[in-house]
């Protein structure tokens, strides 16, 4: 079938160019419209139940609310897991489902259910779904500053920073440098105005202003820009109209809460009343009952009652009305220079992410113009700069791949047109994958690029063997004809070229191919970071395999021309030869010797296996990183917010920081269940290396004189590097042993645990294990006391008795506290009081009760009612609060309540209906499989559990044992697919056996070589040594291939009598056809390269993927040049006689 199709193509050569001109058009379309992301969305499948319950303490909620609708949601079709989370006045229900679940599908199922479980909730209450977003979706942030201004120029002035110069206006500068001006509305400090040197004036602008700008002005336009789901505000003051109260004047005028209430839902309301008409013109009937913000005087005319006297009481007798700020449960603050409003943009489950910030930075480009003087809109995060930076590696590699492609062909063939042919090929290759990605929807990221970067060296294979065996028959045709024999045409010996060697190459891509076949059945976390890679390796080496039998010989008919140079004549060739000959004759004249070499080679790969840790996958720096201390449950807004501006400033203080944007508790988002003791500073880091400090590195030459150290310095080896995030996070200490303290260090608060992941990775961590740290143990029961106990006992442990711990630290189940208040039904009822009665009377008076709704223009302030704050915030006062009974009496709420105050929860995790408790757990120096096995082992042996009571290892190791277990099972199916295909193409299961050869070698460079590195084991490192396997039994397909092309031709031509015979048919095979052997692995090899140099954002995984890939290859390469011939000769030379 191969040889029909290359006969079809060379026939119908017009006809295949203009399908391949058209496929690279396609391609090039595609690249310009592919998704960009910096990695896979990682996230699980999930739906977010939303539920506000106001003023309730988490164990109302989750009694009342988040228990009922979790065991509701565990029986929704598809669902793996529910999760849920209980805090002050909200329940979050999380909705986990299989891998490949729709999304749309699975929210309607969510919500079918929902409908199911409303009964169950108390009366008010409505849950919704959440956006069709995850945390991951946090693509940008950005802060509102009230900085300073000129005030002569209050929509700011034009700066020139190539010249550093200012203008008032535009038209002020040389009209060849306004292009190059860039506006300022506004600056961070103050000072003095650049253009006319007057003081700046500061923004007028307050946090509830700042607040208000975020929520009404900017909110809903950036929320209709395609792919953003939401919009989250974080910080400031919320404005609310409070109507203040004093029980002891209510009584006096004889007026009850009730009364207050009904007075002010009454007295705020526009109505209409149909139409009338006048004078040939209808005219609409309203009436205009709303209260201005700026007259709210107004609703104090309302009357609340009537005096003994008969005369109206007015709400303004008895309340006081104010503008305040509501409530808060979560806190924003920039560079530790005070509290600011911002907001947080969310991408769409699924969108691309690049085109979404683009959109939004250019609607916020818009928006911008109408913020007051002097209010700077600062972005504090934006996943933009991280998809560049991503993409660029890759690119960048991507590069450099295809020219070390190209030298190699043009090095080895010296025939500018022939080497056309591969150049032609291999970015033809990469556009038709391109191609595919877009029409199956697969973005460019680290991951998809990758899988193309590592089939550039291989996908080519085709087209070098093709080309380098054209030119064979080339040269052989035109010795041929020079000593008289008939001349065939050029295109017949080159399709007799192509079609010799066409079909083994072809099953060598398909080999390759299906070698992948162990990644496509990772699920969860694991396949959706790898599939991209898989899918793109596989569109790419597809495509090499149909361009290889199709657009080659066809490429190779239209530009292999003119006269070919032979092997023997290319110097490079030669060398080659003289490298290789000497080896090859001392392997053969001691066959035996050469073997048990091999076999002590081979079994040397034990000891570095065994050196070799265990990680699911290493961190990728993202560029900026992410601040999480996690505090005590108990901690007050006050407290937290002192806290977050101390070490705002700290950090800010780094010269490689560039801004720091911190948050307490949650945005008002679904996506951020985050209690008030949680602290997440987004510490956005500079990308130009001018701003990040460097260290020395001691070198060889250290103790050189100045005269011998300097070439070595001022070239490949300089004496000073830039340093890592790492050691930015953590610190380092020279040579001379002065230490630098990191980030870490500067906010290593007492009773304050830190964790420093990165933004997308914690996202990611959060929501599919729930832990925010590479190690996490869930302990799941049903006393929450009991839980507290056994997480602190195993955070005692871990710290204690565990190498490598770096921090461990319970989520406290039972650390907050709470003021209980009692009703004593006995003192109650004697009033004639109900609980409820006196309940209603707490949650109004102490907690407020929202009653209508302001409405200002396009904004919109809840009107509530509560009592004085001094009432509200003194036990002792807070007994005098008045409740009436049906008989109109005034009753003391200290008369038939007690109060108590008793330690809770401060915030409730479920697990699947369970309540858990958390450890978090950092771990350093050590790997991570290795770690857990040993903590799982000691936290067994001292930490017993009771009965009713589980432990749950969870964090990225999860990951990693699920794909080991599935690894072990489709790895050795793989394997015996890729035996049963070779079988196919070679119908010899002694060449099948010869060609698996070359994997034991490979694996003897891979585990070498990654020791050599100090990398981890890790499902990386799997992925390219997967990869390797089948570039293995590819390269070991071809030397076999001449092996026995030069042994068939010997035997046809009746000249293989003895063994000398055989010997030299096994140097024309292996010595004299070196050349494409060691073209193919010399761009399989060198095109590699690149990846494992690279320095950018991803390059942490793709080195790991590559690192086996090419200690691999070459140690492979070496032994199969050795050891083939030796067991070719072995194999074939027993039945032959000596002589």
């Amino acid at each position: 079938m191969v040889r029909t199709v290359i006969e079809w193509s060379v026939r119908n050569r017009s006809l295949v160019t203009l399908v391949g001109v058209a496929l690279a058009g396609f391609g090039v379309w595609s690249a310009y419209t592919l998704r960009l992301d910096a990695i896979p969305d990682l996230s699980d499948v999930q739906v977010i139940v939303v539920t506000e319950y106001p003023g309730q303490n988490p164990t109302v909620v989750d009694d009342q609310v988040t228990y009922p609708l979790a065991t509701a949601m565990l029986s929704v079709p598809g669902s793996t897991d529910v999760r849920g989370i209980s805090m002050f006045g909200w329940s979050f229900v999380y909705v986990l489902f299989e891998d490949g679940t729709d999304l749309y599908w699975a929210r309607s199922r969510v919500l079918e259910y929902l409908n199911y479980a409303r009964d169950r909730l108390p009366a008010g209450v409505e849950p919704k779904l959440g956006p069709d977003a995850t945390g991951v979706g946090w693509v940008l942030q950005y802060v509102l500053f009230p900085g300073w201004y000129c005030s002569k120029y209050p929509r700011g002035i034009w700066q020139d920073p190539e010249e550093d110069r200012w203008y008032a206006t535009m038209e002020a500068a040389a009209a060849e440098r306004r292009s190059h001006l860039k506006r300022v509305r506004g600056f961070e400090y103050p000072g003095t105005c650049p253009v006319d040197g007057t003081p700046l004036v500061a923004a007028e602008q307050d946090l509830a202003s700042l607040r208000s700008l975020q929520d009404w002005f900017l909110r809903y336009p950036l929320a209709a820009v395609e792919g953003v789901a939401e919009v989250a505000s974080l910080g400031g003051f919320v404005r609310q109209v409070q109507v203040v109260l004093d029980p002891h004047v209510l009584h006096a005028y004889g007026v009850s809460l009730d009364d207050v209430v009904r007075a002010v839902e009454r007295s705020n309301n526009d109505v209409g009343g149909a139409v009338v008409e006048r004078a040939e013109h209808e005219y609409m009937v309203r009436s205009r009952g709303y209260v201005r913000l700026d007259r709210l005087e107004d609703l104090g005319t309302a009357v609340v009652g009537m005096g003994n006297n008969g005369a109206p009481v007015l709400l303004s007798q008895v309340a006081t009305i104010e503008v305040a700020g509501a409530m808060r449960r979560g806190v924003g603050e920039y560079n530790g220079r005070g509290e600011v409003a911002g907001g947080i943009v969310v991408a769409r489950f699924g969108e691309n992410a690049y085109k979404v910030i683009r959109d939004v930075k250019q609607r916020l480009a818009e928006l911008e113009e109408g913020l007051p003087p002097g209010v700077l809109l600062i972005v504090t995060y934006d996943r933009s700069a991280l998809i560049e930076r991503a993409v660029n590696t890759l690119r960048k590699a991507l590069i450099e791949e295809l020219a070390v492609v190209v030298v190699v062909c043009g090095l080895f063939l010296l025939h500018v047109r022939s080497a056309l042919v591969v150049v032609l090929v291999l970015p033809l290759g990469l556009l038709v994958s391109l191609g595919v990605m877009n029409i199956l929807g697969i973005n460019a990221n680290i991951m998809s690029l990758g899988g193309l970067a590592l089939a550039i060296g291989v996908m080519v294979d085709s087209a070098i063997v093709m080309v380098e065996n054209a030119h064979r028959h080339l040269h052989a045709e035109s010795e041929r004809a020079a000593s008289g024999g008939s001349v065939r045409a050029r295109a017949d010996v080159i399709l007799e070229a192509a079609v010799e060697v066409g079909p083994s190459l072809f099953f060598s891509l398909l080999i390759i191919t299906l070698s992948f076949l162990p990644i496509f059945v990772l699920g969860e976390q694991s396949g959706r970071l790898f599939k991209p890679l898989a899918y793109t390796k596989t569109f790419a080496m597809a495509a090499g395999a149909l361009l290889g039998i199709t657009l080659v010989p066809v490429l190779m008919v239209w530009f292999v021309r003119g006269r070919v140079r032979p092997e023997d004549r290319n110097p490079f060739n030669r060398a080659l030869v003289r490298l290789y000959e000497p080896a090859f004759w001392a392997a053969l004249r001691c066959p035996w010797l050469t073997i048990a070499i091999v076999i002590f080679v081979g079994a040397s790969a034990l000891y570095p296996w065994s050196q070799l840790g265990e990680e699911f996958m290493p961190a990728l720096d993202e560029g900026d990183l992410l601040y999480m201390p996690t505090t005590d449950p108990s901690i007050s807004v006050t407290k937290s917010r002192e806290l977050l501006q101390q070490s705002d400033k700290l950090l800010a203080l780094f010269p490689e920081v560039k801004t720091v944007h911190g948050k307490i508790g949650r945005a008002e988002t679904a996506t951020d269940p985050a209690p008030l003791s949680m602290i997440e500073t987004v510490v956005q880091l500079h990308t130009d290396s001018a701003h990040w400090r460097q260290r020395p590195v001691e070198r060889f030459y250290h103790d050189w004189p100045q005269w011998l150290r300097w070439p070595f310095a001022a070239t490949f080896w300089p004496d000073h590097r830039q340093i890592t995030t790492e050691e930015l996070k953590l610190g380092w200490t020279d040579s001379d042993g002065t230490r630098h303290p990191g980030l870490n260090d500067v906010v290593h608060f007492p009773g304050v645990a830190n964790a420093w992941p990165y933004p997308i990775e914690n996202r990611i961590n959060m929501l599919t294990t729930g832990v925010k740290t590479p190690v996490g143990v869930k302990i799941l029961g049903p006393d929450l006391a009991v839980l507290n106990e056994l997480a602190e006992r195993t955070a005692v442990v871990l710290q204690q008795k565990v190498p490598g711990t770096l921090s461990a630290y319970p989520e406290r189940a039972v650390g907050g506290y709470y003021l209980d208040i009692d009703v004593q039904r006995e003192e109650a009822a004697r009033y004639g009081l109900t609980v409820g009665d006196v309940q209603d009377a707490i949650q109004t008076a102490v907690g407020g009760r929202e009653v209508t709704t302001i409405v200002h223009g396009l904004e919109r302030y809840p009107v509530t009612v509560r009592y004085t704050r001094e009432l509200r915030d003194d036990p002792e006062l807070l007994r005098q609060i008045l409740v009436r009974s049906p008989r109109g009496e005034a009753v003391p709420l200290g008369q038939v309540v007690n109060f108590a105050v008793r330690p809770g929860p401060a915030m409730i995790r479920s697990e699947n209906a369970q309540r858990t408790a958390w450890v978090y757990v950092d771990i350093a120096e050590r790997d991570l499989g290795g770690y857990v096995r040993e903590a799982k082992r000691v936290v067994a042996d001292e930490i017993p559990l009771p009965p009713g009571y589980t432990r749950v290892w969870s964090g990225r190791f999860e990951y990693l044992e699920k794909a080991n277990q599935r690894l072990l099972v489709v790895v050795p199916l793989t394997l015996l697919l890729v035996v049963l295909l070779l079988y196919l193409a070679n119908q010899s299961w002694f060449r099948v056996a010869v060609v698996l050869l070359a994997v034991p070698f490979s694996l003897v460079g891979a585990f070498w070589f990654l020791w050599l590195l100090d990398y981890n084991m890790s499902l990386a490192v799997w992925v390219g040594i997967i990869a390797l396997l089948g570039i293995d039994a590819e390269t070991g397909q071809i030397m076999l291939l001449y092996l026995e092309n030069s042994y068939r031709a010997r035997v046809a031509a009746g000249t293989l009598r003895t063994r000398a015979d055989l010997l030299d048919a096994i140097h024309a095979g292996a010595v004299r056809r070196i050349r494409p052997k060691f073209m193919t692995v010399a761009t399989a090899l060198l095109a590699l390269l690149p990846l494992l140099w690279a320095t950018g954002t991803g390059a942490e995984v793709t080195r790991r993927i590559v690192a086996p890939l090419v200690g691999g290859i070459g140690v492979s390469f070496v032994m199969e040049l050795l050891v083939y011939p030796v067991v070719f000769f072995l194999a074939r030379g027993w039945r032959l006689p000596a002589k």
